[in-house]
């Protein structure tokens, strides 16, 4: 067999790539890579020996120096020829098996022993930064992620001994014992050895996973981390205050356990070691600069942020009972050193003072409708869920103030802030939002009515009522969302904290602006996202029943709080499909704005798809977006479509979505939008198809992508069905023309919408 010469940095072999062939080196060395784990291979040894079993190849090689490789055409089918006629080449194949999978079970129990000791790292060190602290002073901040965490729990590990029985098969074929054994015994060896490797790194996909979840909540680029939470102790104190270098030093470890690990984006990692160091200096300078600076803030321009607590109880006018309660409540939280503590008497303390803090919203909300001039602080408190300028902090006290009475939301662009809304409400200008048994305000007075709750008479005034309108929509979608936007729900409280400030806030203030840069990013990829099909007749003109797009964008509402999650809580408003749907996120957002809107944007896909459809949805004899992906996820298993590999994946992918069908949709419309809009392929050919056929990229991205054979089968079919449409619209336009009448306005926008 003729050998071939590659150069130092080639990539050999793809993960997935359909494997024909075995390659023996000659000379050179390769790096062999799975997630989880990678080890070199060199002169003698032959790559994918491991793999035989499979169509494809579940590890990547790629070149590190120069190398020489003759390859063997073989398969899975094709094993047993190669044997029989390559004596020789046999002890090549069988010892360097051998030696692959030794060197994949030790990156095995390297990484689940890396598992335990990074788990019990974060675990150990969070709970060193809550007694720091607490030492100090100061009110410890929340990790978000780290109450989802658990120690590692492997549903199906390997066995314990498959080491052992390995290395009793590689004693007993030393040498060049290999070539002297049966055809079949090898064959079995090397069929059943290779499907061994597949699940050991199917487990190591699955220890990879969750070191890259741990690694996450110590740094990650969204600064929501274990890193910023240290950082930003030094930034507050001081690299020269006492016990400082206590922090330093945790900062220091931390670097060196994320420095050059596979499991963390390094780029990322070296900018915010360097943005670190920078900021560090830049605070030793300032203190150098201003050593009798105290880091307060003055009260002189903003005086009315001083005692803010009774300013918002006297303007709510609340009964006595009601404001010592709230009152009393107030001060024990503030007093809390730990407020983000989930033993039983801080959890009692949070869930009594949320109560009552939505008794005085409503008390002050209708208050304020009859006021032509609602004070700064009151807005503060509608708009930010600010009580007390201590908790808040004065510096950010100061700053909400400073942008309370000009929020940058737009309710003409469908961007809202929660009181925007609430009055919007209450005004009748928009309808109350289904609660949480999916039932709107309409619904709901009309099973009162059912239920002998109320009269006929009573029901028309309820549904007049703008009092009740709004109170429905304080009690059942505000409550609610309120909670699920904070995203730390073992630990929520509505009243701002300063705790809960996890990145800085102007950077982390939602606008308008920013919410149409996300669904415009959205737009550009999946441009039929927010299209709905409507029916256009039009007599006259000859027109029965024509289906038409129409671009329905969502209503965007901020609710007053600081919060990492996105909520999309209705896709339609009443029963007409032409209506917005009604997304939600934290007015502060840590998490990535854009991110968040993309996977909003998926589940609404998906309920948008299931409402169009009702009890047929997952049904797969009427083909629909959500019909073709419970069908893929049902019967995966089955799939000829779909390489080995690639079912492991679906069935981790599975586990982590909690076998919930919609949330890996979700999952997999975000890779569809994120990576592979941008060509980066994430998914596999089956997901790829149903997202293309339901979900198509834009004009200038389909352009882009015509030249990878990934997408060639898809785009040939979407040009076909677009040329059908496009065709029969042209026929349309052209029979307008010849009645001698203009083209409609909704026919001329439906021509321009096949154009996109």
């Amino acid at each position: 067999m003729a050998a071939k010469e590659y150069k130092a940095g080639t990539l050999l072999i793809q993960e997935e790539q359909a494997l024909t062939a075995l390659h023996v080196i000659a000379k050179g060395s390769i790096r062999a890579t799975f997630p989880g784990g990678e080890y070199y291979l060199s002169k003698g040894d032959v790559i994918g020996v491991c793999e035989v079993f499979s169509d494809s190849h579940f590890i990547s090689y790629s070149v590190v120096e120069d190398a020489v490789i003759a390859s063997y055409p073989c398969n899975g089918n094709s094993l047993t020829t190669l044997l029989r006629a390559n004596k020789d080449l046999t002890n090549f194949i069988v010892s360097s098996f051998f030696r692959q999978i030794h060197e994949i079970l030790d990156q095995y129990e390297v990484t689940k022993f890396d598992c335990d000791n990074f788990y019990h790292y974060l675990t150990d060190s969070y709970s060193e930064y809550i007694d720091f602290c607490n030492k100090h002073g100061l009110s410890p901040r929340a990790l978000p992620g780290l109450e989802n965490l658990t120690e590692l729990v492997l549903e199906e590990d390997i066995h314990s001994w498959l080491n052992g029985y390995y290395d009793q098969f590689q004693k007993l074929l030393a040498g060049n014992a290999a070539s002297s054994k049966s055809t079949d015994f090898l064959l079995g060896l090397l069929l059943r050895g290779s499907e061994d490797v597949h699940n050991i790194i199917s487990v190591c996909r699955a220890l990879y996973d969750y070191k890259a979840e741990i690694a996450s909540l110590l740094m990650n680029e969204n600064h929501l981390d274990f890193f910023d939470l240290y950082a930003s102790i030094i930034y507050r104190i001081g690299p020269n205050a006492d016990d400082s270098s206590t922090i330093i030093a945790a900062i220091s470890t931390m670097m060196i356990q994320l420095e050059g690990q596979s499991f963390i984006d390094q780029t990322m990692y070296q900018n915010r070691v360097q943005e670190y160091r920078n900021k560090l200096n830049s605070v030793s300078q300032y203190i150098e600069d201003h050593p009798d600076s105290e880091g307060t803030t003055s009260t002189d321009d903003t005086p009315e942020i001083v005692d803010s607590l009774n300013t918002i109880l006297a303007y709510a006018e609340c009964d006595e009972e009601l404001t010592t309660k709230f009152k009393n409540a107030v001060n024990q939280y503030r007093k809390l050193q730990d407020k983000n503590s989930t033993d039983d008497s801080s959890r009692k303390l949070r869930l009594g003072m949320t109560k009552l803090f939505y008794q005085v919203y409503k008390q002050v909300f209708f208050k304020s409708v009859s006021d032509y001039s609602v004070p700064k602080i009151i807005l503060m408190f509608f708009n930010f869920g600010y009580i007390d300028e201590q908790l808040a902090g004065m510096d950010n006290a100061a700053y909400l103030y400073s942008i309370v009475d000009k929020l940058p939301s737009n309710p003409d662009e469908n961007v809202y802030t929660i009181y925007e809304w609430l009055r919007a409400v209450y005004d009748g200008r928009k309808a109350p939002s289904r609660n949480e048994f999916d039932n709107d305000y309409t619904a709901y007075v009309h099973e009162l009515k059912v239920t002998g709750k109320i009269s006929a008479g009573e029901e028309t005034t309820m549904l007049n009522d703008k009092k009740q309108r709004a109170t429905f929509e304080i009690d059942n979608m505000f409550t609610s969302v309120n909670k699920m936007t904070f995203g730390r729900i073992s630990t929520f409280s509505p009243i701002f904290s300063e705790h809960n400030i996890l990145k800085e806030l102007p950077t982390s203030l939602v606008t308008a602006a920013k919410v149409k840069e996300s669904l415009d990013h959205i737009r550009s990829t999946d441009f039929s996202a927010f299209y709905r099909d409507t029916i256009y007749t039009n007599p006259d003109l000859g027109i029965g029943k024509e289906y038409i797009s129409v671009e329905v964008l969502p209503d965007v509402i901020l609710m007053p709080n600081i919060g990492i999650r996105g909520v999309m809580w209705q896709e339609i408003e009443g029963r007409k499909r032409t209506t917005p749907s009604r997304m939600m996120v934290s007015i502060f957002q840590m998490e990535d704005l854009n991110n968040l809107i993309v996977r909003m944007t998926g589940e609404y896909r998906w309920e948008m798809c299931k409402r169009i459809q009702g009890a047929r949805w997952n049904d797969v004899s009427d083909a629909s977006l959500t019909s073709e992906y419970f069908d893929y996820i049902q019967f995966y298993k089955k799939n000829r479509d779909l390489s080995a590999d690639a079912k492991d994946k679906v069935k981790l992918s599975m586990q982590k979505a909690k076998n919930s069908f919609k949330e890996m949709f979700i999952r997999d419309y975000c890779s569809w939008i994120i990576y592979e809009g941008a060509g980066s392929p994430r998914l596999n050919k089956v997901a790829r198809t149903i997202l293309f056929t339901y979900c198509p990229f834009a004009k200038e991205i389909r352009n882009k992508l015509k030249a990878n054979p990934l997408y060639k089968d898809m785009m040939d079919r979407y040009d076909i069905k677009l040329g059908q449409k496009i065709h029969h619209m042209n026929n349309l336009f052209q029979k307008i023309k010849n009645l001698g009448a203009d083209i409609p306005e909704d026919i001329q926008k439906q021509r321009n919408y096949l154009d996109l």
